[in-house]
């Protein structure tokens, strides 16, 4: 018991405090939508319950860098943090809502390679100057996600009119989808073996500043819980409010789906890189976008098969298909030197705006 109730003495006002707004904001958006109220007003509530949840997850997850080093870190943080977005798609799916979540997976990567890694090197570099960071290690991350891109690629080429496997869109996307996910699996020893550097830095934290692993464990499972929950809500408004506001469906799956399910990193990457932890501001935001690819992509095409009105492909628009490609292509470059500048976030930046500009005259989601 005595344990129980030094909790929020170990844990530090600013984490308490978040951990009773994501809580609070989740339990008052389930009370007024069982109440019946606007779509509007549980949507907003159920975003700002998944951020809140966001920014707890963060703060477990750099509870875990002061025992890892920075790329085992970005891999955990990569994973819990995309749990929102696995949540919102499967929920998706079972909604018949297949272009929101292709759109959102896409936007996803889009999100992590240009907005955040964006944002990450201009707030970094405004008051760090030029970062500097492990350049082989983010060399070898920034080249998977160039290949993994050019893997998703390939089913929308080959399934074009007059290709050889056009008409096998699903076919194609379930093979490609498997290959991915072996390489996901192969790839994850291989990063934590690399992921020495750093390591002096994550361990000079004060050691009364560290919490109790068993504790920190636990608040990333209720963190993960309490974002299904919210998901489950955000899904369930998000079709009446996007229709009501007359949204493309494509900005919402492309901007409004993809920046809610990565607000982790959209949060703790760019607060690493402020605090000039390079390294694993890095690690966070490329392993983001590696995950998605990789990873969580390609799992829903298989999850896809077994429940919602249809079949998820990785078969793409041919605006969706050049934005991917050429931030992928774009990032890698930008990252290769082992330096970032403020010019350059600023650059990311500004091309997200454009492919994001991009899709907002599309025609509005449907109720």
């Amino acid at each position: 018991m005595d344990a129980v109730t030094r909790i929020p003495s170990i844990l530090g006002r600013s984490t308490t405090l978040t951990l009773l707004a994501a809580f609070g904001a989740a339990a008052v958006a389930f009370v007024v939508n069982g109440l019946g109220a606007s779509h509007v007003v549980v949507f907003v509530l159920s975003a700002a319950a998944l951020a809140a949840l966001a920014i707890l997850i963060g703060h477990g997850t750099e509870q875990l860098g002061h025992r890892f080093g920075p790329r085992a870190t970005g891999i955990l943080q990569s994973a819990l943090g995309n749990l929102p977005e696995l949540f919102i798609a499967i929920f998706a799916l079972q909604a018949g809502l297949v272009v929101v979540v292709q759109t959102a997976l896409i936007g996803s990567i889009l999100a992590n390679t240009l907005l955040v890694l964006g944002l990450a090197f201009l707030l970094g570099g405004l008051k760090n100057g030029t970062q500097q960071f492990h350049a082989p290690a983010v060399r070898s991350m920034a080249t998977l996600l160039v290949l993994a891109v050019a893997a998703l690629a390939i089913p929308t080429l080959a399934t074009a009119p007059g290709a050889p496997d056009a008409g096998h869109a699903t076919d194609l996307s379930v093979i490609v989808s498997i290959i991915l996910l072996v390489i996901f699996a192969a790839s994850v020893p291989f990063s934590i073996g690399g992921g020495v550097g750093a390591r002096a830095e994550v361990e000079a934290a004060p050691p009364e500043s560290i919490w109790p692993l068993w504790l920190t464990l636990a608040l990333l499972l209720l963190g993960a819980g309490g974002a299904a929950l919210a998901s489950d809500l955000f899904v369930e408004a998000l079709r009446p409010t996007m229709a009501s506001l007359q949204i493309s469906e494509a900005f919402v799956g492309l901007v409004i789906v993809a920046i809610a399910g990565n607000a982790v990193e959209n949060l703790v990457g760019v607060q690493m890189a402020i605090r000039n932890k390079s390294d694993l501001a890095a690690s966070l935001i490329l392993n983001s976008s590696l995950q998605v690819a990789i990873a969580l992509t390609p799992a829903l095409v298989l999850i896809s098969l077994f429940i919602g009105a249809g079949a998820l492909t990785l078969v793409l628009s041919p605006l969706l298909l050049g934005a991917v490609a050429l931030s992928a292509i774009l990032a890698a470059l930008i990252v290769f030197d082992g330096e970032s500048t403020w010019l350059e976030g600023l650059a990311l930046l500004g091309l997200y705006v454009i492919i994001a500009a991009s899709v907002w005259y599309g025609p509005p989601i449907q109720v």
